[in-house]
């Protein structure tokens, strides 16, 4: 699994606990819709920490407890 897949699901968890949308992400996180569709989508392999703060803010969790589960110390090396 790579980084960028791990973000995806982590974020597709709190989304789920909380009951929101991904409209509902960006307006309490400050960022367009297109932001967080492009977050979440799996083929688009960027990732822009900035962007993963904001979404924790509105999220009302820090970085810390958003990259604080084992899905993230089980990602494999990704240099070859």
């Amino acid at each position: 699994m790579s980084v960028k897949e791990a973000v995806v699901i982590r974020f597709r968890e709190l989304m789920a606990q909380r009951r929101i949308r991904p409209n509902e992400l960006a307006n309490l996180s400050g960022v367009t819709p297109s932001t967080v569709y492009s977050m979440l989508d799996e083929r688009r392999k960027e990732l822009n920490i900035s962007v993963i703060k904001k979404l924790c803010d509105g999220l009302d969790i820090s970085l810390g407890e958003f990259f604080d589960v084992p899905l993230f110390n089980e990602l494999e090396q990704e240099i070859e």
